[in-house]
């Protein structure tokens, strides 16, 4: 099966790494750079989302202003979820209120480590060091605010994903924004909007797996990997490292969800401790120094030297970063949390909002103050993304913390990608229908963008990861303000029924 899946994809992009034959000295990664790149570029110029629009003689991208706005809204309205449903969340990730016979596909846990896998990635490693490089320290302290704030607006899609979820005769789920949009507007008689939201999601879902939860992930994962002397022989071949991951990527999605989940709760624990233990060494080495590192992210935060164009810039980019990092406002967790195993919809939505907690607050803050540490906040020194913060480490801990790093990468990159592979999926089978032929079409198409991904620039990644991925966000919390109030009222009952005991534990 292996070598049948190596062969469709090379086949598949011949197309590709041909069309250019008349430039016989340029490398197949040179090629497939030159046929991407343009089209991203002209997407960025002709797609509405992702222009900005001038605020106080600064550019601010709408897509900011819109998960910003949606995330305050949704923080408030539910009564501070985000700080009120913590502790309740994290019993339910143990397992205490977990009903064997509940229906669903995966756990509490495996729902969230699925979901986590599909967030807590290369955004945290190459994301957060486009944000520092960009805004400086400072951008740190919101992107830390983003991810308080959308605890909420998570709460809310994975709330929905749960309740409007649909299960075949096989106990297969689908679940997610397609579902919530078109089905819950329809009750209130906003049928042909929910309808167009949904479609519009699911389009955008499928262009978001290919760029940001596919070519975004192999891109900086092939620039970690082949940035170490030993494995240098890769350098200037993404192309084949790209074909290396979309074959092992290619083995566990055709399995699906199980197959996923199964995956994903074993690689995600192992990889969030070794990056943490690593990243907490070096903050545990410079302890001395927390303040005043602290003292930079708050300080660059409100820092008005560049008049109020440059503090703009640097919330924007906060802002910006840690919504492609934890896809709070995205929906495309709510996808994953459709599977759980539970009929508790509430239940589920609590569980989701540790994810921004986890993936913004504590693992992107610690990649920041890592890079604070090492100097590296102040001064790229020419590098970007993931090779930024593996200079970081290096510098903190030795040459051997380059090898941990490229480790951590590739397993970052390979469980966001088949995470991001069940989400287009469903997105691609909502659009076109679920049969055998749309599934392996879809799954044949992702590992074909695996290779392409490894191969072109990372400014031509990263602008197209943002279109699709931001991009989401607009049909999503546009439905999500229709749908708030209802959400409220489950939420209400919810905790009402675990105050009278109606709502058991098992544990």
């Amino acid at each position: 099966m292996v070598r049948k899946i190596s062969s469709l994809i090379i086949m598949a992009l011949l197309p590709v790494i041909t069309f250019s034959q008349e430039v016989a000295e340029k490398s197949w990664d040179e090629k497939i750079n030159d046929g991407f790149a343009p089209i991203v570029a002209w997407m960025a110029d002709n797609i509405f989302f992702v222009k900005p629009f001038s605020v106080i003689g600064f550019d601010v991208p709408l897509v900011v202003l819109w998960l910003v706005i949606g995330a305050c809204f949704f923080t408030v309205y539910m009564g501070f979820i985000n700080i009120k449903g913590f502790v309740h969340a994290i019993g339910l990730v143990k397992g205490d209120y977990d009903d064997p016979n509940d229906k669903g596909e995966v756990s509490h846990f495996q729902a969230l480590v699925t979901a986590l896998s599909g967030t807590v990635g290369l955004g945290n490693i190459a994301g957060v060091a486009v944000a520092v490089t960009t805004g400086g320290a400072g951008a740190t302290f919101w992107m830390i605010l983003a991810g308080l704030l959308g605890m909420s607006t998570k709460f809310v899609e994975c709330t929905l994903g749960v309740k409007y979820r649909q299960i075949d005769e096989n106990g297969a789920v689908s679940g997610g924004p397609m579902y919530y949009l078109s089905e819950g507007l329809k009750k209130k008689n906003l049928a042909g909007l929910g309808k167009l939201l949904a479609v519009m999601f699911a389009v955008l879902c499928v262009g978001g797996s290919f760029g940001g939860g596919n070519m975004f992930q192999a891109n900086q994962a092939f620039a970690q990997f082949s940035s170490i002397e030993a494995f240098s022989f890769f350098q200037g071949n993404g192309f084949w490292f790209g074909v290396i991951i979309a074959i092992l990527v290619g083995v566990v999605i055709i399995g699906g969800i199980k197959s996923i989940a199964s995956v994903t709760d074993k690689i995600v624990p192992v990889m969030v401790g070794v990056y943490v233990f690593s990243a907490l060494l070096i903050i545990g080495l410079n302890i001395g120094n927390i303040g005043e590192a602290f003292g930079q992210i708050i300080g660059g935060a409100f820092n008005f030297e560049a008049g109020l164009g440059g503090f703009l810039g640097i919330l924007v980019v906060g802002f910006q970063r840690a919504a492609f990092s934890n896809e709070a406002g995205v929906g495309s967790a709510s996808i994953a949390h459709a599977a759980a195993k539970t009929d508790e919809p509430v239940s589920e939505g609590i569980v989701a909002l540790l994810e921004p907690f986890i993936d913004t607050v504590v693992v992107c803050t610690m990649t920041a103050l890592v890079l604070i540490f090492t100097g590296y906040g102040s001064d790229n020194q020419g590098l970007e993304g993931a090779a930024l913060t593996s200079a970081a480490f290096e510098t903190g801990l030795g040459s051997w913390a380059k090898y941990v790093l490229a480790f951590a990468a590739v397993l970052f990159a390979f469980s966001t990608m088949i995470s991001w592979s069940y989400y287009g999926l469903k997105a691609w089978t909502y659009l076109l229908g679920d049969s055998k032929v749309a599934d392996y079409s879809y799954k044949f198409l992702f590992m074909v963008f695996i290779v392409i991904g490894s191969s072109v620039s990372l400014g031509a990644v990263m602008d197209f990861s943002d279109m699709m991925i931001l991009g989401m966000a607009f049909p999503n919390i546009f439905g999500l303000y229709f749908l708030a109030s209802e959400v409220k009222e489950d939420l209400h009952d919810y905790f009402s029924r675990i105050k009278s005991g109606a709502i058991k534990k098992f544990k």
